[in-house]
């Protein structure tokens, strides 16, 4: 049994996006995405994230907008290990707040942006009852105790765990329509990455029927059992163990992008940004279990993102869409987890939006998203799915100068597993086989307000 419980867990807030996008990445950016889910062609002001070439065809001004989601995640993690307590661990992620926003000053040919969002994490997750990898070393003490000439059956422990993580992003670029079919786009993303953990593994019991240490065969701490009969190793193991930790980083995002106009009912929009060079830092106030060591780095970078979008007007009032994002997870440096990224993961989306009337259109889209990884990578700390996401909304003009848009999204996840072997280090013969499935939920509702003052 290894001392250390938390260490996988560290992954959790770092590794893995809040919502849409790829592994490690937040794609929904406006509250225009929610309700259509394909903007990778936008000429809206939410294309300062998704189409930044685009915002040469906004009308000469100022444009602001400023966008709420709150999201709700429910994580699943079946595990048959028969020496669990439970089979079933269920998380909840929940996110009140989850703002973006942007501005554009638009003058003829060229448009100036700004944008700020949550690139990555954004929320805080709670783990009341832990997890199976938590659980598992623990599980294995009455089998381990028993081999020791001592009948055990049973244990309890303590296991809490509370992370929280923002990868909060600055974006400036500047766009310019060299012709009427044509403009180009550069911009920079600055990245200032924060994650906060806090957690305890304590009050490991068992109930040792032991003649001398244990006579009723109540339960008792492991760790007072151990030392009383002279296993200093395992005494030392079950010892309460907690994390207080902040780690810290700084990246920057260079991006380019390109938008075409063949035509008045088509647009195509491309972007590139490159791979964000990511490295941690532990701050550490308390680290019971050596994980955390204060000063120490690793690398968490944010893959390198193709965008790729058409938007084509069908008829006057209906306008449909298709993007294709695919996220470079093989080349980024995860300190050895991308070794376990077979394929790149990638995402299709479908939207269109129904003029009503003048004042309302409404909208709707669909998104596959299939990932790359291979079971190697999938855990019960940081696992990712296959995905089918729908979208739908409305946009209400408000006034000439006032849009509002509300939307909602769900998204259900294609389940998944892996089937492994946990043997403890102190009893290598111990085999307890297991096979463990993953399941995710995600809903999600938003608010935007873009304002536009013409010039």
């Amino acid at each position: 049994m290894k001392r250390i419980y938390l260490l996988c867990l560290t992954f959790m807030l770092t590794f893995s996006s809040v919502f849409a996008g790829g592994i490690l990445t937040n794609a929904n950016q406006s509250a225009q995405y929610i309700r259509m889910l394909s903007r990778n062609a936008s000429t809206q002001i939410d294309g300062v994230y998704f189409n930044p070439a685009g915002l040469t065809q906004l009308q000469n001004g100022f444009h602001f907008a400023l966008n709420n989601q709150s999201l709700f995640q429910t994580r699943t993690i079946e595990n048959t290990a028969p020496t669990l307590n439970q089979s079933s661990y269920e998380g909840g992620l929940t996110i009140p707040v989850f703002p973006s926003g942007f501005a554009v000053y638009k003058k003829d040919r060229l448009a100036l942006s700004f944008g700020f969002g949550i690139n990555s994490g954004g929320g805080s997750a709670e783990y009341k009852n832990g997890l199976p990898s938590f659980e598992l070393p623990i599980s294995a003490l009455p089998t381990i105790i028993t081999a020791l000439g001592v009948p055990t059956t049973g244990y309890s422990a303590d296991l809490y765990f509370k992370g929280k993580s923002v990868y909060l992003g600055f974006q400036l670029g500047a766009s310019y329509e060299f012709c009427d079919f044509f403009s180009g786009a550069i911009g920079l993303r600055y990245l200032n990455a924060v994650t906060n953990y806090d957690g305890h593994i304590s009050d490991i019991m068992i109930n040792p029927q032991h003649p001398l240490v244990n006579p009723t065969g109540g339960y008792i701490p492991a760790t007072d059992f151990f030392t009383a009969i002279g296993q200093a190793e395992l005494a030392a193991m079950t010892a309460d163990q907690e994390v207080d930790v902040k780690q810290k980083g700084t990246g920057f995002t260079p991006i380019i992008g390109v938008n075409l106009k063949p035509f008045d009912k088509m647009n195509i929009g491309i972007r590139y940004e490159f791979r964000t060079k990511l490295e941690l830092e532990n701050h550490t106030k308390t680290d019971g279990t050596g994980t955390f060591p204060d000063g120490d780095t690793y690398r968490n970078d944010i893959p390198a993102i193709l965008g790729a979008g058409v938007d084509y007007q069908l008829f006057e009032n209906l306008k449909v869409s298709a993007s294709y994002s695919n996220y470079f997870d093989k080349d980024a440096n995860w300190d050895g987890k991308e070794s376990n990224v077979d394929k790149n993961l990638y995402e299709l989306a479908l939207g269109m939006e129904y003029q009503i009337s003048e004042i309302t259109t409404i909208s709707a889209g669909y998104m596959h998203t299939k990932t790359g990884v291979g079971r190697g990578f999938q855990s019960d700390i940081n696992y990712s799915l296959d995905a089918n996401s729908v979208g739908f909304g409305a946009m209400f003009k408000v006034n000439e100068k006032f849009d509002l848009d509300l939307g909602m999204l769900y998204t259900a996840y294609e389940g998944n597993y892996k089937e492994a072997i946990y043997s403890p280090s102190s009893l290598p013969a111990l085999q307890i086989p297991y096979k463990e499935t993953y399941d995710k939920k995600n809903l999600a509702f938003t608010i935007g307000v873009t304002y536009h003052l013409f010039k």
